[in-house]
């Protein structure tokens, strides 16, 4: 066990004794993780008003408020738990953003560099480099456009589970708890899913060569 699974196992039985106070050095743990989530997640329109520390601020105050909740099922992974929160912060901020407000959310034009979001063309650039060789860093064009082909033509949760593994860094584990699943069921999902863009790049390779 790491230095940090031996912290947080010491951090989780405080809290579960009722210290309220380690919430901060445990959601600090986290952190890193749950800040990529935000950045992946947050709706480019939305970032030009509010980024991933606030969202994760919001998370945090709302998670001081349902420490009981947590302790009624405190088998649970924590980092599951807290990305729930974080997920549900950002559908909340969503709603109140781009629901009430969408009219001039609208005129906004994303600002540069904002993290991708979670439609097929946005994740492109980051799956074609996750399944890529270095060597095929200049990756081409009609590449681009049947991967997109390809996560369009998949099902929801299949996507979704290659955005968890790939770009929140979640294990096989988390995955599968957060999306109900059993372990083995979301393991074999990621590994098809890989299989099938794999095939895609490698059917271009041979119809290249031709």
């Amino acid at each position: 066990m790491s230095g940090d699974q031996e912290q947080e196992k010491d951090l989780l039985e405080r809290l579960r004794r009722g210290e309220d106070q380690v919430l901060g050095e445990l959601f600090d743990l986290h952190r890193e993780r749950l800040w990529r989530m935000a950045h992946f997640r947050l709706n480019p329109r939305l970032a030009s008003r509010v980024d991933p520390d606030d969202v994760l601020q919001e998370a945090f105050l709302d998670a001081r408020q349902r420490l009981d909740a947590w302790r009624a099922k405190a088998d649970k992974s924590f980092f599951v738990w807290l990305r729930l929160i974080v997920g549900q912060t950002l559908a909340d901020l969503h709603r109140a953003h781009l629901g009430a407000k969408k009219r001039d959310m609208g005129r906004e034009s994303p600002p540069p560099g904002v993290g991708p979001g979670v439609s097929c063309s946005a994740v492109n650039p980051e799956l074609v480099a996750s399944l890529t060789s270095p060597s095929q860093a200049a990756v081409r064009e009609e590449d681009k456009i049947l991967l997109e082909r390809a996560l369009a033509g998949m099902e929801p949760i299949d996507r979704e589970i290659l955005s968890l593994r790939h770009f929140e860094g979640l294990t096989n584990g988390e995955v599968s708890e957060l999306l109900d699943l059993k372990p083995s069921a979301a393991s074999n999902r990621y590994i098809r899913a890989l299989g099938r863009i794999r095939a895609l790049f490698e059917e271009g390779d041979h119809g290249g060569a031709t």
